[in-house]
């Protein structure tokens, strides 16, 4: 069986990801350094700890599992931290990636899927976004993951490294067998948070910013249901598989949702009212953020099937209950 060296792959998406890739008939090799995932979600293959700063360990683990593909997952991504500490950012997230590209290319590894951001276009209110909309990023996060996107251009020229790269709005749910699911140390993620707050393991939850330019004055976002966002990046690896070129994806549903809206809805998915409290708005945060998918759907077959709030907050929540992860 083939090997995809999937980094990040203890963290909420990658696990989810090294889950849809055995079905999919891969052997999928976690990479990370558990800073931010669990080992206890590494189920469904081998794990390697190390660090992508690691460059030596790094090119053991090609030699040893020869992958015939990556998909990069790890980094860090809460907004607020990369408006305080930018230099983390940019540390971790280009220059990790950047020695993870490298070592790919050393090894002969040039089939790529990167897990980019819809971050990257900022803030652009009233816009419906889509692949070719303007990079415009408001924060470190978005800007690190926009020049690992022109990192990659570059390796394609240089080594022929091919890479599909997805641009993700809202990732939320969790595998509906509860399997693998959505635990952050400190969950800034809102489902998680509302659940949490219906739990009673935090007093209130916080709308940050109630006075945007929104029908009821909270932001707008674009929410996606993991196991359809893993599935788009098995498709995305058939692509290239199949020879087809680098390309970039726009992956979310095309309609926003706002906090206010989430809330309710998770009222009527878990019948608990959820309490919440109004606080000021975060620095780096867009008002409203949506995708243009029409790419995906059309080109490689992606259909976000499962992407409704009912079912991201249902799944999230049978997840909730079934316990966390431990270190």
């Amino acid at each position: 069986m083939e090997h995809v060296l999937v980094t990040g792959g203890a963290g909420y998406i990658g696990s989810h990801a090294c889950k849809v890739l055995k079905a999919a008939g891969y052997v999928p090799v976690t990479y990370d350094n558990l800073s931010t995932g669990w080992a206890d979600a590494v189920k469904f293959g081998p794990l390697e700890q190390g660090d992508l700063a690691d460059r030596a360990r790094l090119d053991a683990v090609f030699a040893t599992y020869a992958p015939v593909a990556v998909m990069h997952f790890a980094a860090f991504s809460q907004v607020g931290e990369a408006m305080r500490e930018p230099g983390k950012y940019w540390r971790n997230n280009l220059c990790g990636s950047l020695s993870l590209i490298e070592a790919a290319a050393a090894a002969g590894c040039l089939n790529f899927v990167f897990s980019s951001t819809c971050a990257t276009y900022g803030d652009q209110d009233g816009v419906v976004l889509d692949e070719d909309s303007a990079q415009m990023p408001l924060n470190a996060y978005g800007a690190s993951k926009r020049a690992i996107e022109n990192v990659l251009t570059d390796f394609e020229a240089s080594d022929g490294l091919k890479s599909v790269i997805f641009r993700y709005f809202n990732v939320a749910g969790a595998d509906p067998e509860a399997e693998v699911g959505e635990f952050h140390q400190p969950e800034t993620h809102l489902i998680p948070l509302m659940l949490d707050t219906i739990e009673g393991k935090r007093p209130a939850l916080t709308i940050f910013g109630t006075d945007y330019d929104t029908p009821d004055g909270t932001c707008i976002r674009d929410y996606v249901h993991v196991m359809d966002l893993v599935e788009a990046h098995v498709l995305g690896l058939k692509w290239l598989m199949d020879g087809k070129g680098s390309r970039v994806f726009n992956l979310g549903t095309g309609k926003g949702f706002s906090v206010r809206e989430v809330i309710e809805h998770s009222r009527a998915v878990t019948n608990m009212a959820v309490p919440y409290e109004e606080g000021p708005r975060r620095p780096g945060d867009a008002v409203r953020l949506v995708s243009g998918s029409e790419r995906a759907e059309t080109e490689l077959g992606w259909r976000p099937a499962r992407s409704t709030l009912e079912a991201m907050i249902g799944d999230a929540w049978r997840w909730h209950r079934s316990g966390h992860y431990e270190r």
